[in-house]
């Protein structure tokens, strides 16, 4: 063998070592809800479609129900470098001064899955994503959770009965116009801390997809529930935008992937995660369901409807009006 094929199998060998070597890339995927919700198993969808797709050049550890960050801290733990990936509810955002995703937030904007899915999934979804980048945020991707129902310790069949309640909400201008428009007291409480609030009945109410009611056992402290669908309760994935940006090109396309992928999976079993954790809450015995009539349905809707107008100088007339026109929804037909 001449010297220089000795040097280039040396070479070979070495760069060989060297890629073999080499550390895998950490992503740090912190989020604050039970593994076994719609959000904590898009996580492990995630983790396993990238690990795999990269070829192990990244290793991803999924931190659940706040066990890394706290509800108020991962926004600043992500635009600071602390944390590569986390999936904030889209009512965080308003504080960043984004607040045209708290169009998410209004009652009753969306009826289902299928009309959300045509502004989540198309390009007024894709140019709200992109609005987060000069806060050094790369919007990966919408996930859903699901449509929100009301819970009391007193039963929930007209507006009015949540009038003067202490309801909980997150930190949001739209949820609190919802709740007063409803008669009751806002309360903002980490999602962290609902459940002691609810039990020391330091909030009365709440609000939330069955799969988190379920899984942070609300139903334990809430007996009343009815499924109102007023609301939709979802995420967007989020990434530090300088550390998605310096991924190597091959390593950022397998996760762009494999979040594509975990994307689709989240978004098909998140009805069906949360029907299933209604049918525990109704097994449970604990919580009364109570499905309404079409009639309390429409008081409901023709309650909070407002809010839409009050918040539109907020969220921004045009931003709405255009949901509407993808959705088909007309809101003088009420």
């Amino acid at each position: 063998m001449t010297l220089r094929a000795l040097l280039v199998a040396a070479l070979s060998l070495t760069l060989a070592w060297t890629v073999q070597a080499a550390e895998p890339i950490v992503v740090k995927f912190s989020h604050v809800v039970a593994p076994n919700t719609p959000k904590g198993m898009g996580a492990e969808k995630f983790k396993a479609l990238a690990e795999r797709y990269s070829g192990g050049a990244v290793v991803v550890e999924v931190y659940p129900n706040s066990t890394l960050y706290k509800d108020k801290e991962e926004m600043e733990a992500l635009q600071l470098g602390a944390v590569e990936i986390i999936a904030p509810s889209l009512a965080k955002f308003g504080p960043l001064g984004l607040r045209v995703f708290e169009a998410f937030d209004l009652p009753y904007i969306f009826d289902s899955y299928a009309e959300l899915h045509k502004v989540t999934g198309g390009p007024l979804g894709a140019r709200l994503l992109a609005s987060l980048e000069p806060r050094g945020i790369a919007g990966l991707a919408f996930w859903d959770n699901g449509f929100k129902s009301f819970s009391a310790n007193t039963p929930i069949r007209a507006p009015g009965d949540l009038r003067g309640k202490k309801m909980r909400i997150q930190s949001s201008k739209v949820l609190d116009a919802q709740m007063r428009a409803l008669g009751a007291l806002p309360q903002v409480t980490a999602f962290d801390e609902v459940y002691a609030a609810l039990k020391a009945r330091v909030v009365d109410g709440t609000e939330n997809p069955h799969s988190n009611f379920y899984t942070q056992r609300m139903h334990e402290v809430q007996s009343h529930m009815t499924l109102t669908d007023h609301g939709y309760l979802g995420y967007a994935v989020i990434t530090n935008k300088k550390f998605w940006d310096g991924l190597p090109g091959t390593v950022r396309e397998a996760l762009a992937r494999a979040m594509r992928e975990a994307t689709e999976y989240t978004n098909q079993i998140a009805k069906a995660e949360n029907d299933k954790a209604l049918a525990a809450i109704r097994t449970a015995g604990t919580t009364e369901v109570h499905v309404p009539t079409a009639e309390e349905r429409l008081a409901f809707k023709k309650a909070l409807l407002p809010v839409h107008a009050a918040m539109a100088p907020r969220i921004g007339k045009d931003l709405i009006d255009a949901i509407y026109e993808e959705t088909g929804f007309d809101p003088d037909r009420l």
